[in-house]
């Protein structure tokens, strides 16, 4: 029995609906991706995945808040 990862399996959906052209979008489409990156996003946060990119991205935002002030 093959089992699929439901995040992996909307990863690659995400690649193959970025890999289009912009000009052959419609509003809808992009509103149909930017929910399955949505959806995505959910599904990967609970993971050590998941968590290991939220701290990578605080470490990088709290570098350039320190960078900006004065």
């Amino acid at each position: 029995m093959l089992t699929i990862n439901v995040a992996v399996l909307l990863a690659v959906i995400i690649v193959v609906r970025l890999r289009r052209r912009t000009q052959a979008r419609s509003r809808l489409d992009e509103k149909l991706t930017v929910v399955i990156v949505l959806v995505f996003g959910v599904l990967i946060a609970p993971t050590s995945f998941g968590q290991g990119i939220l701290s990578a991205v605080g470490q990088l935002a709290s570098g350039l808040s320190r960078t900006s002030s004065p």
